[in-house]
Order: structure tokens, then C-alpha cells, then sequence
């Protein structure tokens, strides 16, 4: 798209420029009778030229007022398509086995969490996507947006381990997939989306789940696409050394994840399958779908033009009184 593109909100009241019609009318009767006055008197008539300039500028103050009231705006930067009826949330689980890594340089699962939310977002340009974050609750960070820009700050700057802490104490498992069914009760999508995704990035190590949260998620129609975060070997590291010795990687988390996903309608991916995860959401949220354009910044013109009408009145009331 360009640049730079000039829209109008109101493009009808471009008819206001008819009320041209009303001072020129004036202007003409003021005028015979000035003639049938000088006649009397005997005093020549002005300039035809300094009364046609007085006539155009009775005409330029409708027709400039007319033109800010058209509303034109001045989108700059990029104009992007923007689906009204999808919208995505990018949950991150940030619990302590999040630190989790290979090895005590390795990348944590949070870490790797955020590469690929990072790539699947960038797969997503037309799709409002908002982040949260949970433990056992979850947290809106961002609001869904296809700003793609506010998503790469706010996961920088907002998501981290324990950010905020869980509110109950648990030793290792802080994690609860029960909470992901505020999803679908606390107005986090709004009704214009018809298709709704959660995509929650965790390694699944989570305390024993009930079915009826994965039944709400389903029955409020919102999809979770899981994307396992895990390894068999790996441990939780801080600082370079082991923060939590007694810790061991569950592997019953990818079981406890696909029943929850089936239950609810969902699906899991590996987090090395990046290809799958994005083709998984776009069959979510489907090709087609109601799009309205979004300018990265508007500039409305409107009061500049209704400021431009001044300099032709004020030469009418400048001829007017001298």
C-alpha cells in the first residue's frame, strides 16, 4: 500500500459548496444597487477586476468550508487489512519449569516460547493477535492488534518468569490449565469475533486438570492450539547453575495436553514443528473474513482547511470596509 493516502469520512457534505450560490445572489443585488446609486450621483464604477476578486473570494469560503467538512483524513505509513472477525491471544505459561533449558547457556522454554510466538505472529499480518500470560491465572498483557510492533515490545518487555507470581504456593507445579477458561468468560474476545484462537505456548507440567474448563473453552468457541515446550533432559538453570536439583522434566505433560485439547477442540504441536503451528492456526481462523482498513497514523485535515477559509474572508472584509 502507499505511503501516504488521502481518504474522506463524509464525502457528500461536498454538496455544502452549493451555499456558494446564497452570497454570490447578495453579492449581485449589492451591486445593482451600487450602480443604480452611481448613476444618480454621477460617480464612475469600480474596476471590473476588484469586484470579480471580491466574487471569488464569496465563493472560496463555502467551498473551503465545504471541504473540511468532507473530513479529510491523511493516513501515513503502511494501510493494512485488518480481520474484524478473528482474533488471536498468545498465552504464555510462566511458571518456574519455564526456566527449564538444555543446558546453563541454553535458550529457557520461555525463551523458546517467545521465538516462535514471534514467527507465528509475523505469519498472522491481517489477524488481531493479543498476549497473555499464566500460571494459575491468567493475565491480558496486550489486547488483540495487527500491530505487529506493540506485540514485539510488550513480549520483550512484559513476559517473564513468574511475572506476576502465582497467587498460591506450589513447590514445582504452579502451573493450572483449568485457568485458561477465563479465556472464554471474562469478555477477553470481543462478539465481532466469530473465530477464536488461543495459542498457549507451555511445557504442560501442569497440576491435574478437570475437563469442564476445556469444556467451557469449547462451548464459548474458543480453539487452544497447544504448543509443547518441552525436553527430556533438560533442567532448571539460574545463574549458571542448577536452581531447582529436585526437578525433572514430566513426561506425562504431552498426554495431559492432548486430552485437554481434545477435549475442547483443540490440537498440540511440537515446538520444532513451526510449519504446523502456523498451518494449524490459519485452519482455525479460516482464509476469508470481514476486513476494515487500519493506517499506522491518521492526520486529520479538516481543521487546517477550515483555517484556510479565513484568508478569503478576511479579503472580503478588508474590501468591505476600505
Amino acid at each position: 500500500m502507499p505511503l501516504a493516502s488521502l481518504v474522506f469520512l463524509t464525502p457528500t457534505a461536498v454538496l455544502f459548496a452549493l451555499a456558494a450560490i446564497l452570497p454570490l445572489v447578495a453579492f449581485a443585488e449589492l451591486r445593482r444597487r451600487d450602480r443604480r446609486v452611481r448613476d444618480v450621483l454621477g460617480v464612475p464604477p469600480p474596476s471590473g477586476r476588484a469586484a470579480g476578486a471580491t466574487a471569488g473570494a464569496l465563493v472560496l469560503v463555502p467551498a473551503v468550508l465545504a471541504a473540511a467538512a468532507t473530513q479529510p483524513v491523511l493516513e501515513l505509513g503502511r494501510v493494512r487489512a485488518e480481520r474484524v472477525d478473528a482474533q488471536v491471544y498468545v498465552v504464555f505459561d510462566t511458571s518456574r519449569s519455564m526456566m527449564a533449558s538444555s543446558g546453563p547457556d541454553g535458550p529457557t522454554r520461555l525463551e523458546r516460547s517467545e521465538s516462535i510466538a514471534t514467527q507465528l505472529r509475523r505469519a498472522l499480518p491481517e489477524i488481531p493477535v493479543g498476549i497473555a500470560s499464566f500460571t494459575d491465572r491468567v493475565l491480558p498483557h496486550l489486547f488483540p492488534t495487527a500491530d505487529a510492533g506493540a506485540f514485539a515490545a510488550t513480549v520483550s518487555r512484559s513476559i517473564g518468569i513468574e511475572r506476576p507470581p502465582p497467587a498460591g504456593f506450589y513447590a514445582l507445579q504452579a502451573t493450572s490449565l483449568s485457568a485458561l477458561s477465563t479465556l472464554a468468560t471474562r469478555n477477553f474476545f470481543p462478539p465481532s469475533a466469530r473465530r477464536r484462537l488461543a495459542v498457549v505456548f507451555t511445557d504442560g507440567e501442569s497440576q491435574n486438570a478437570g475437563l469442564r474448563a476445556a469444556s467451557t473453552l469449547r462451548a464459548r468457541g474458543v480453539r487452544p492450539l497447544f504448543v509443547h515446550v518441552w525436553g527430556r533432559d533438560e533442567r532448571v538453570y539460574d545463574a549458571g547453575k542448577a536452581a531447582e536439583p529436585e526437578y525433572r522434566p514430566d513426561p506425562a505433560s504431552i498426554g495431559m495436553l492432548r486430552r485437554f485439547a481434545a477435549a475442547a477442540g483443540g490440537r498440540v504441536v511440537d515446538e520444532h514443528d513451526v510449519g504446523r503451528l502456523v498451518g494449524a492456526a490459519n485452519a482455525a481462523l479460516g482464509r476469508e473474513g470481514k476486513r476494515q482498513r487500519e493506517a499506522e497514523r491518521q492526520l486529520a485535515l479538516a481543521p487546517w482547511i477550515t483555517l484556510a477559509a479565513l484568508v478569503p474572508l478576511g479579503f472580503v472584509l478588508l474590501r468591505r470596509n476600505f
